[in-house]
C-alpha cells in the first residue's frame, strides 16, 4: 500500500476543528513563489500549479520507468500547500481586500529521497515530457528547499476559502487566551514590506525558506488544502489553516 503522509502524520494534516498547538518538524518541498489574484485563469497561480503537480508525478511515477531515486517507495502525493502575505493593509492572516495584490509561495511535500541531484534530474525529464514547462524550468521558477516551522498554532477549517476570516479569528483568540502572539512576518506584510505587485521577485524569500531543515527567519500565514475545489462542494472544502507563534514580548 503507498504510504499517505496524510495518514502517518495525522497531527500535521488532520486537525480538530478546535485550535491546538502543533510542532512542525523539517520537511522538503518543491516551491514556486508568485504573486496575483489565484483566481484569475491561466494566471501565474495556475502555471505554478502545473510546475508543482508536473515535478511531483514525474516523481511518483518514476515507479514505472528505468531510473528511480536512491531510496524510493511508493507513496501518495501530499496535497498542495500554499504560504500567503501580501502589502500593508491587504492581508494579516484574518482578511483579504485585493486578492490581485496578494503574494504566495505554493508548495508540495517531497519524500526526503528527493535531493538536490534528485531535483535536477526530475526536472529534466519534466523539461522532455511537458515542453510548456521549459521556459520556467529554465528560469528556475521551481525550487526545492528545506525547512521547519516548530512551533505553530492550527485549526480545520471546513466550507468556501473566503469564510475563513472567522475560523482564523478563533486560532487567534486560542493564541492570545495562551499568553502567545502569531509570528507572522509584521503586518502579514512581504518581507521587503512591499504592496505586491507585478514586478515582485519572490527569490529571496525563497531563500530564506531554504533554511536547511531550520525555521527560517521568516514566518508566514500557511494554508494546506485538502479538498478539490473543482470536484467538491464549497462547504465540503477541509483547509488546515496555520500560524506561527512564538512568546509574547514582555
Amino acid at each position: 500500500m503507498a504510504y499517505d503522509y496524510k495518514k502517518e502524520f495525522r497531527d500535521l494534516y488532520q486537525p480538530k476543528m478546535k485550535p491546538a498547538f502543533v510542532d512542525v518538524p523539517a520537511m522538503t518541498f518543491v516551491v514556486v513563489a508568485g504573486t496575483g489574484d489565484p483566481n484569475e485563469e491561466d494566471g501565474a497561480y495556475a502555471r505554478a500549479l502545473s510546475l508543482l503537480y508536473g515535478f511531483s508525478y514525474t516523481v511518483k511515477m518514476s515507479k514505472k520507468g528505468s531510473w528511480q531515486p536512491d531510496g524510493y517507495f511508493d507513496y501518495v502525493v501530499p496535497p498542495l500547500e500554499g504560504l500567503w502575505w501580501a502589502g500593508a493593509g491587504t492581508f494579516d492572516g484574518a482578511a483579504i481586500a485585493d486578492k490581485t495584490a496578494l503574494s504566495w509561495v505554493s508548495l508540495i511535500r517531497q519524500p526526503d529521497f528527493v535531493t538536490p541531484e534528485v531535483f535536477d534530474r526530475v526536472c529534466s525529464m519534466l523539461a522532455q515530457t511537458k515542453p510548456e514547462l521549459v521556459d520556467a524550468l529554465a528560469a528556475g521558477a521551481l525550487r526545492l528547499v528545506r525547512f521547519a516551522e516548530g512551533p505553530c498554532a492550527q485549526i480545520m477549517h471546513k466550507g468556501p476559502y473566503d469564510d475563513e476570516p472567522e475560523t482564523v479569528a478563533k486560532l487567534t483568540a486560542f493564541i492570545e487566551s495562551e499568553g502567545l502572539v502569531s509570528d507572522i512576518a509584521a503586518g502579514g506584510e512581504s518581507p521587503a514590506g512591499h504592496r505586491a505587485s507585478a514586478a515582485f521577485d519572490g527569490t529571496a524569500l525563497l531563500d530564506v525558506l531554504d533554511a536547511d531543515g531550520d525555521i527560517p527567519a521568516i514566518r508566514l500565514h500557511h494554508e494546506i488544502y485538502l479538498g478539490d475545489p473543482r470536484k467538491t462542494k464549497p462547504e465540503n472544502l477541509k483547509t488546515v489553516i496555520r500560524h506561527p507563534v512564538r512568546a509574547r514580548e514582555a
